[in-house]
């Protein structure tokens, strides 16, 4: 019986080691040590995140020192600051004398109306102005007449006084003489006090006729005066059915066509000067708050930039947007206002609200939406890295950063919705 194998058994040496062979295993050895000292930062990298994004997805920003300019900017459009609507005085039929887009100057005649009714009307108030003034010349005259007669009158009276005065003192001395009763000289007295009555009421009536003959005089010179502002203003109004142009300029709009017939107060064109020109802009509400009067803006047109002037903001918010005006400065870079503009024409306008100068800041996008203005995420290398941060005062391309970033920092300003809020997230190529 055999109990086991272990007599049959030998141990066999090693073949001897290949040189070839001991250089690949130790060259593998290296390779392998190699690629395990650069993958384990990598992955704890990759272990550490808890996204990964696509870097052709994201835009990136340097954080950088500089002027942070508030401003915005709109789409605006000329509108003339002086551009008066020329209205009917009167309803009759307008005979146009110019067309929309003519060169107008000052008190030029732009229509007119036919109104045979008002100049009719003008005839008879003026014949009736006529007749009123003659009436006044009568009572003038008639003042005159009783004024002549009173003073007659007046005149008498003393003369009688003077007479009963005379006769009394010859009765007086022929009473003294004892050639005169004293019957004579009682009737003699009598006679100087009628007098003096008579004298009294001449010179009272001649007093009552002086102001009543002044008083008809001047109610009828009044109302001459009435009837003559009433002619007055009926040939003001015939007047103005030549319609005249208050400003140089150009015509406007048009609002009716020739011989047509217009009622009173109907619209019948627009003169627009030129020489003044305004921008209107629709600012959005959020910024209102911000515009001042006064504020300096940049109006572009024709590939060139003027320098304007916020000159109103309205106080009614319509749509979410404020309207406010833009009125070009005085000096122009070519020392000229821009020719060629036109009414309703559109520009664009740059309105500066503020400028902070040496501020931390970087360019503005979606990141801020995102993150509420207070969180960033930085670049580390391939990692995008998240950190909290305070936001300022912003303009169209930049914001303000006031703590939380550094000079030079690179931050991700796209949409970072797909980070899902994690500290870190590798950015792959």
């Amino acid at each position: 019986m055999i109990r086991d194998t272990s007599g049959q058994d030998r141990v066999l040496a090693p073949p001897p080691a290949s040189p070839r062979r001991r250089q690949l295993m130790i060259g593998g050895g290296i390779a392998a040590a190699v690629l395990l000292a650069l993958t384990v930062p990598t992955l704890g990298r990759w272990l550490g995140s808890g996204q990964s994004v696509s870097g052709e997805r994201l835009r990136t920003a340097e954080v950088r020192r500089g002027t942070l300019v508030r401003d915005v900017a709109v789409q605006g459009r000329m509108v003339a600051a002086v551009s008066p609507t020329l209205y009917a005085p009167a309803a009759g039929t307008v005979k146009l004398k110019v067309q929309a887009g003519d060169v107008i100057k000052q008190g030029q005649a732009l229509a007119e109306i036919d109104s045979p009714e008002l100049r009719s009307k003008l005839v008879q108030e003026q014949s009736t102005l006529a007749s009123l003034q003659a009436e006044a010349s009568r009572a003038a005259l008639d003042a005159q007449l009783a004024r002549s007669t009173a003073q007659k009158l007046l005149d008498q009276a003393e003369i009688d006084r003077t007479a009963a005065l005379r006769d009394l003192e010859r009765s007086q001395r022929g009473f003294d003489g004892g050639a005169v009763s004293s019957i004579e000289v009682a009737r003699a007295q009598d006679s100087l006090k009628k007098a003096d009555i008579g004298l009294s009421h001449a010179q009272r009536d001649y007093g009552l006729q002086d102001r009543g003959a002044g008083l008809d005089t001047r109610n009828k010179h009044l109302l001459a005066q009435r009837q003559q502002a009433l002619v007055a203003e009926l040939q003001r109004q015939v007047d103005e059915l030549n319609i005249r142009s208050p400003v140089d300029g150009v015509v406007g709009t048009v609002s009716i066509t020739d011989r047509t017939v217009v009622p009173l107060n109907q619209p019948l064109l627009v003169v627009v000067d030129l020489r003044e020109l305004e921008v209107e802009l629709p600012v959005p509400e959020s910024y209102a708050d911000d515009l001042r009067l006064g504020m300096g803006a940049e109006i572009s047109y024709g590939g060139q930039t003027y320098a304007g002037k916020l000159r109103s903001v309205s106080p009614e918010v319509v749509n979410g947007q404020v309207m406010a005006r833009v009125r070009f400065a005085d000096a122009q870079p070519d020392g000229k206002r821009p020719t060629g503009l036109r009414q309703n024409q559109r520009v664009s306008t740059r309105v500066l609200i503020e400028e902070k100068p040496n501020v931390l800041m970087v360019q503005r996008g979606p990141f801020l939406d995102t993150g509420g203005g207070r969180i960033a995420y930085v670049m580390d290398g391939d990692t995008a890295v998240k950190r909290a941060i305070t936001t300022g005062a912003s303009s169209l391309s930049d914001v303000e950063v006031l703590s939380g970033l550094q000079t030079g920092d690179r931050v991700v300003i796209s949409d970072t919705t797909a980070f899902n809020g994690a500290d870190q997230v590798l950015v792959n190529d």
